[in-house]
């Protein structure tokens, strides 16, 4: 578990000293609730029988929030303080680096509110004053994210046995406005493709070709490019789970043009002028719409429009989730975005259904006939 350094194993958790880069030694704590696996490190820890103290008390916590009795009183740390923990024993453990920076982000906006206040003085009320102010500054979303990070701080605090409960977890977001996806009709796709400029070009054909996101692209390596079995490998995901898209025709005849231009270099998209890998593409994407004469369109609305156009040609959401790499067929869903022509066809299929139908339906005569009693009787 811990090549770097030393480990002592008890029944109910182990201790392990890890070596910086430094050669510095710091102790960490290792113990299971409910399954789940937790690591922490162990602060102000000079040595294993700090550890262990730490340890003990984390998990005899555990039991006792498990079975019902009451916790051991610790000191209601501030909220400020109590952020820093979490950053660092959480948040920078845990998350992708996009997400680290908005706890820090927002937990400076937390503190200037919340400052001086401790962990058992975020109440309800409180919370909803902050929404209150916050929202007179900044737009709903911007409030949502900072009210997701406190939640998540006071969640901490309740696991980590400082809280027995967490008194915010029913205050409500702002309910935000559903993103305006914009899809490509065939003559604006052609118009963008001629507008981008040579280095954005196979960006663009890339996200079309892959619906790979505007990350995922410009970190590809060539080590992830297999020409030869026509495969990328996408190993920056968001989900932090890799997988394996196709390559087609189309971006199969660029990705060569580029491996012969650029092949020595570790990155495939490069910048206009350098050695170096793509930062960013916001700038070039937005003239080429520019010149395009295309407008409210994002980059990530190249994702949407190749998933949708899957969706179009008839394959099901299972292979359309795979190839966009999501964890779930309800997010793969909001890709599927039904056109008016879709849906006229797909009435009018209910339209030939009826009509098949009817030519098997006998005319029945409007006549009344009378049927003799014994008529099913069959004779003797």
């Amino acid at each position: 578990m811990n090549p770097k350094g030393k480990t002592w194993n008890y029944p109910f958790g182990s201790v392990y000293l890890r070596q910086s880069k430094s050669g510095e030694g710091r102790w960490y704590i290792y113990y299971r609730v409910n399954g789940q696996r937790i690591r922490e490190a162990v602060k102000n820890a000079m040595t294993r029988a700090d550890g262990l103290k730490v340890l003990v008390s984390k998990v005899g916590d555990a039991f006792r929030r498990r079975y019902g009795f009451p916790l051991e009183k610790k000191e209601d740390a501030l909220l400020e303080d109590f952020g820093k923990e979490f950053l660092e024993l959480y948040s920078r453990v845990h998350w992708r680096p996009k997400t680290i920076r908005g706890h820090e982000n927002s937990l400076q906006h937390l503190n200037r509110f919340f400052k001086g206040k401790r962990l058992s003085d975020v109440t309800p009320e409180l919370t909803a004053r902050y929404i209150a102010e916050r929202s007179k500054k900044v737009s709903p979303a911007s409030v949502n994210r900072e009210l997701s990070c406190l939640k998540c701080v006071v969640n901490r605090a309740v696991e980590w046995g400082r809280l027995e409960a967490n008194p915010i977890v029913r205050v409500k977001k702002f309910r935000e406005p559903e993103p305006k996806d914009r899809i490509l009709t065939g003559e604006e796709l052609g118009r963008l493709l001629k507008a981008c400029a040579s280095h954005l070009k196979p960006i663009v054909l890339t996200g079309l070709c892959t619906a790979m996101r505007r990350s995922e692209i410009l970190s590809l390596k060539w080590d992830q490019v297999d020409l030869c079995k026509k495969t990328i490998h996408v190993e920056r995901t968001k989900s932090g789970k890799s997988r394996i898209i196709p390559i087609n025709s189309v971006l199969l005849d660029e990705l060569s043009r580029l491996k012969q231009a650029n092949g020595k270099s570790e990155y495939v998209f490069l910048g206009p002028a350098s050695e170096s890998p793509m930062k960013d593409v916001k700038t070039a994407f937005r003239a080429a719409c520019r010149r395009a004469g295309i407008k409210g369109l994002r980059f990530h609305d190249l994702r949407h429009h190749a998933a949708s156009k899957m969706v179009e040609a008839g394959y099901d959401l299972v292979t359309v989730s795979k190839i966009l790499g999501h964890a779930s067929i309800q997010t793969t869903m909001r890709y599927a975005h039904p056109t008016s022509e879709n849906i006229r066809r797909a009435v009018e299929t209910l339209a030939q259904n009826v009509a098949s139908a009817q030519d098997f339906v006998p005319i029945l005569s409007t006549k009344k006939e009378c049927v003799p009693p014994n008529a099913f009787v069959s004779a003797n």
